[in-house]
C-alpha cells in the first residue's frame, strides 16, 4: 500500500476491492502516530475509522462518489462538530465547535474520511507555521526547515504521506507558499467560489479556502466537492460549478501566457528565475505562447495587503474577549482586567502585532492616510490584472522568492517574513484564482511556479497545471526515507 498514491489511484483500488477504506485509514493513522513533524493538532482516530467503515459499505453498495473512503486532513481553521477547532491559538485551545463548516459538510456528504485537524500559524497569521501555539511544523524535505504557512501542517501532512490530500486557506499566499516549499499542487480559487461558512475569519475579504494535493487532477476532484453556492455565506457567489475534471485534457495550443516584468526583476534569485523560465519553455512545447506583460501597481501589493489584512483581523478578533469567545483569564479584578489579561494570555506575538497594526490604521486619525489609500491601491491592482487578461489567458510567475528557509531564521524579522508573500498577495487583493505547482529543485529543496487566471476560470487553471504535469514529473518526487 503506497501512502504517496493520488486520490485517482486510490479511488480505483477501492473500487476494485484491492484495499478497503478501513485498511487505508489505519495505515495513515499509524503513520501519523509515528511522525515527528508536528503536522497535526488533533487526530480523530475513532471518527476516521467509523467514517471509513461507512465508506466501505457505500462502496460495496455501489453508492460511492469520487472521494468516498479517501483519508483527508482538514486545516484546524474549519469548524468540525464536536471536535476541537483551535486555529492554532491558545485563545481557542478548549473550543469544541458546535457545528460543521460548509466544506466539512460537503466532504462528509461525499464519504471522505477525516484523519484529523492540521497545525497552522495562529489564526492563519504567518508564513512559516512557527506562530502556532502548538509549536512549529517541520518540512518533510528537511526537518530543520519550515513547511511554509499558514497551511504548513496541511502541506507537511500530504508531503510526508500522512494524508492523501488536505484543505488549506489562503489569505495572502498561505496555500501556494507551503505548496511550493513542500512540492505539492495547491489551489486558491476565486473569492466566493467556496463557502467561508464555518471557516474562522482572519481577514474576511481576503480569506479563501482551497485544496492541497499531489496533482492538479486531485485538486480538481477536491474542488468538485468544495465549490458551490452557500446562502449562509454572504460573500458566496451563486454561479454554476463545472465538473473540473472535464477540461483537464484540453490542448493548450494557442493559449497565451503572460510573464509580468515586475516579477522578473534583479531582486529575483537567478536560480529561481531560471527554473520559472524552464517552466515557460515547457509550456511553449505544449503549444502555448509567451508574452511580456506589465502589472504596474503589483509592487504595492505587500504594503496594501499589510494594511487591509491587519485592519480586518483587528475587527474580526475583537470578539475574543474572555466573555463571548475564547480563553478567559483566572480571577479577574474587574471587567477591564478580564479583557486585558484574557487577550494578552490568549493571543501570541504575531497576532498581537497585527491587531495593533490593524487598530492603528482604522483609527480616526489614520483611516484616510492608510486604510482608505490601501483600498484604492487594491482597486488599481485588480484593474491591472483585468487589463492583462485582455491580452493573455494566464499569468506565470514564481510562487515564492526562495526555497524553504530554516526554522527560527526569520521569526524575529517580521518584514522579511512578510516579503514571503511578494508574488502571492496580489491575487488575494484581486480575488483571482491562483495556484502553485512543482517546478523543480534547488539544492534538494522543492520550488513551485504560480499561475493566475481570471475570475471563475479554475477549470482553465487546472487545465494548465494538468497539462504541465503530464509532460513533467516534478510532482511525483517525494522526500527520501518516508
Amino acid at each position: 500500500m503506497h501512502h504517496f498514491d493520488t486520490i485517482t489511484t486510490l479511488k480505483s483500488r477501492l473500487e476494485k476491492k484491492e484495499i478497503s477504506s478501513v485498511e487505508l485509514t489505519k495505515h495513515f493513522l499509524d503513520r501519523i502516530e509515528n511522525s515527528d513533524l508536528n503536522s497535526y493538532i488533533t487526530v480523530t482516530k475513532d471518527i476516521a475509522l467509523e467514517q471509513a467503515r461507512l465508506a466501505d459499505k457505500k462502496i460495496a453498495a455501489g453508492n460511492a462518489t469520487a472521494l468516498t473512503g479517501i483519508p483527508l486532513a482538514q486545516k484546524d481553521i474549519f469548524c468540525t462538530d464536536g471536535i476541537k477547532t483551535s486555529c492554532g491559538s491558545k485563545m481557542l485551545d478548549k473550543f469544541i465547535a458546535p457545528y460543521d463548516a460548509a466544506i466539512i459538510e460537503r466532504f462528509k456528504a461525499d464519504g471522505a474520511v477525516m484523519l484529523g485537524k492540521t497545525n497552522m500559524d495562529e489564526f492563519a497569521m504567518g508564513s512559516s507555521n512557527e506562530t502556532s501555539f502548538y509549536g512549529a511544523v517541520k518540512n518533510p524535505w528537511d526537518k530543520a526547515r519550515v513547511p511554509g504557512g499558514s497551511s504548513g501542517g496541511s502541506a507537511a501532512a500530504v508531503a510526508a504521506g500522512l494524508a492523501v490530500a488536505s484543505t488549506g486557506t489562503d489569505t495572502g499566499g498561505s496555500i501556494r507558499q507551503p505548496a511550493s516549499y513542500c512540492n505539492l499542487t495547491g489551489l486558491k480559487p476565486t473569492y466566493g467560489r467556496i463557502s467561508r461558512y464555518g471557516m474562522i475569519a482572519f481577514a474576511s475579504s481576503l480569506d479563501h479556502a482551497g485544496p492541497m494535493a499531489r496533482t492538479a487532477e486531485d485538486c480538481a476532484l477536491l474542488l468538485n466537492s468544495m465549490a458551490g453556492f452557500d446562502e449562509r455565506d454572504s460573500t458566496s457567489v451563486d454561479c454554476p460549478v463545472p465538473n473540473y475534471l472535464t477540461s483537464l485534457s484540453t490542448s493548450l495550443k494557442g493559449k497565451k501566457i503572460g510573464l509580468p516584468k515586475e516579477f522578473f526583476t534583479e531582486g529575483l534569485d537567478p536560480t529561481v528565475s531560471a527554473i520559472i523560465m524552464e517552466t515557460a519553455k515547457e509550456y511553449e512545447k505544449l503549444g502555448a505562447t509567451l508574452h511580456d506583460i506589465s502589472l504596474p501597481n503589483i509592487s504595492l501589493s505587500i504594503p496594501a495587503y499589510y494594511v487591509i489584512a491587519p485592519a480586518e483581523a483587528s475587527s474580526n478578533l475583537s470578539r475574543y474577549d474572555g466573555v463571548r469567545y475564547g480563553h478567559r483569564c483566572d480571577n479577574p479584578k474587574n471587567l477591564e482586567d478580564l479583557y486585558k489579561r484574557s487577550r494578552a494570555e490568549g493571543f501570541g506575538m504575531e497576532v498581537k502585532r497585527r491587531i495593533m497594526m490593524g487598530t492603528f490604521v482604522l483609527s480616526s486619525e489614520s483611516f484616510d492616510a492608510y486604510y482608505l489609500k490601501a483600498q484604492k491601491v487594491r482597486h488599481l491592482i485588480a484593474h491591472d490584472f483585468q487589463e492583462a487578461f485582455k491580452a493573455v489567458d494566464t499569468i506565470l510567475s514564481p510562487s515564492t522568492t526562495s526555497t524553504a528557509f530554516k526554522i527560527a531564521e526569520k521569526i524575529d524579522d517580521p518584514i522579511s517574513m512578510y516579503l514571503s508573500d511578494l508574488y502571492t498577495a496580489g491575487a488575494n487583493l484581486a480575488g483571482l484564482p491562483a495556484s502553485s505547482a512543482p517546478a523543480g529543485f534547488i539544492n534538494g529543496l522543492p520550488i513551485g511556479f504560480q499561475l493566475i487566471t481570471n475570475h471563475f476560470t479554475e477549470d482553465l487553471l487546472l487545465n494548465f497545471m494538468h497539462q504541465y504535469q503530464q509532460a513533467t514529473d516534478w510532482h511525483t518526487k517525494v522526500p527520501e526515507g518516508l
